[in-house]
């Protein structure tokens, strides 16, 4: 019979495997434990934290004995800010654990048979984040500074030189920290609900160089933002966009729904898989351009246009997945629920000259279904859903329409791996998947998948 396990007793562990959240998991007895800032491989003395009736968390003491593929961490806030997870393994290994992941996701939740090619590695490891969204605050000894939220806390870990991030926004960061400390502007406070700034929120386009300065705001404006404008414009001059972003709700919400352009540009542009891209504050932008341009050519290289296509592009955000294959296409339709991306899509076909693309801004189920009893059938269906999937209505609008090629993006692969299972009932077979890092040093992972219809589509009659 096995030892009961109980809290607040150390044991030695080996770590034989990790999760989806990078934690890594080894077992006493029958007990699964998951610890963090593990790798597999290593042998290590473990407090237990919690113990369940089946599995139990615990913090690593020490490393008695390393894994091969552990690393030192080239962070010194690494692990407390929470922002990566992976930088005590090297890249290859965390390639591994990211591929594995995604294929077990589709072999063990969708039951899917299906091939799978290489994962698609990040270009960039650090630098790679175009947008950085920091909360301003204040830290226990009384100083102003913004950075990053600790893992399951509102404890911000101060942070003005992440290795994600361009080096050109920590200057920024810190000159606007200056000038609030300089004119005392108060950071929000989300107990008494007072304060001013809330976050500071930077763009970049990297094809172009120009970069976006936004300030979450409570108000309608900040205190001598013109000496501000002038600082920040001495400061970089690749600086093309000065923006208050006003948010005056009590949410956890980053931004409001409402900009005022102090300086330069409303918008700032860039480039992606060929396409000029106008990039607002309130746009959706992939965070790691190198890394989404590999994606986004795996995605057309599965919907494989002749230019005789018409492609659904639902969730399509500003657009750039469907202009990214306008050019071998008949004619794209997108399909997206937040008015101002679906702006931005109109923008960003009419400033390429792309007129074989049109943009509507609905529910993607809703406009599923009313495209399939119009009677339109695409040829190529392309879905970027949230982390959440696919709705069963939306799958089956699709199904209805019975495109040759459905073509899935998905940054969450066992709500992927969900929602193919459904289209594999529906006639549709799987053959071929990618797993992409676009978020290398984090536990995210992005996969593309190709379906095909495989047997007649009854609704379509």
């Amino acid at each position: 019979m096995q030892e009961m396990l109980t809290k607040n007793t150390t044991h030695t562990l080996t770590i034989t495997g990790m999760t989806s959240e990078g934690l890594g998991v080894g077992r006493l007895g029958q007990m699964a434990v998951f610890v963090p800032h593990a790798a597999v491989g290593d042998t290590i003395e473990v407090l237990l934290t919690k113990v369940l009736k089946n599995y139990a968390y615990g913090k690593m003491i020490r490393v008695l004995t390393p894994s091969q593929t552990r690393i030192l961490p080239d962070c010194e806030q690494f692990p407390l800010c929470g922002g990566c997870v992976y930088r005590h393994i090297s890249y290859e290994e965390e390639l591994r654990i990211k591929e594995e992941l995604v294929k077990e996701n589709f072999y063990k939740i969708g039951h899917i048979q299906i091939p799978f090619e290489p994962i698609l590695p990040s270009p960039l490891l650090d630098g790679y984040r175009n947008k950085a969204q920091l909360p301003v605050g204040y830290t226990k000894q009384g100083a102003l500074t913004c950075g990053f939220y600790q893992k399951r806390s509102h404890r911000i870990i101060p942070n003005t030189s992440c290795l994600l991030q361009p080096k050109a926004f920590g200057p920024i960061e810190r000159e606007i920290l200056l000038h609030m400390k300089e004119y005392s502007i108060p950071p929000y406070d989300e107990e008494t609900r007072k304060g001013v700034v809330r976050h500071i929120y930077l763009r970049r386009g990297e094809s172009t160089g120009e970069i976006m300065v936004c300030i979450v705001v409570t108000g309608k404006t900040l205190r001598k933002s013109d000496i501000l404008v002038s600082r920040l414009h001495a400061l970089d001059k690749n600086i093309a966009s000065i923006v208050l972003n006003h948010n005056p709700k009590n949410t956890n919400v980053i931004l409001g729904e409402e900009c005022t352009t102090l300086w330069g540009k409303d918008s700032i542009e860039d480039v992606l898989c060929g396409v000029n891209i106008q990039i607002s504050p309130l746009s959706f932008y992939q965070v790691n351009r190198q890394g989404a341009q590999k994606l986004y050519q795996k995605a057309a290289q599965y919907a494989a246009l002749t230019g005789s296509e018409t492609v659904l592009d639902l969730y399509c955000g500003a657009g750039t997945i469907g202009l990214s294959m306008a050019k071998s296409a008949k004619r794209i339709i997108g399909v997206e629920i937040i008015p101002q991306a679906v702006q931005n899509a109109q923008e960003n076909a009419r400033i390429n000259q792309i007129q074989n693309a049109q943009f509507f801004c609905e529910d993607a189920s809703g406009a599923a279904s009313r495209l399939a009893k119009e009677g339109i059938r695409p040829d190529v269906v392309v879905l970027d859903p949230p982390r959440k999937g696919l709705t069963p209505q939306l799958i089956d609008a699709v199904v209805q329409m019975a495109p040759s090629r459905v073509v899935m993006v998905s940054c969450n692969s066992a709500t992927a791996a969900r929602d193919c299972a459904v289209f594999v009932q529906n006639g549709y077979a799987p053959k071929r998947a990618c797993a992409c890092d676009l978020f290398p040093r984090t536990a995210h992972v992005e996969c593309v998948v190709l379906l095909e219809q495989e047997k007649e589509n009854l609704h379509a009659r």
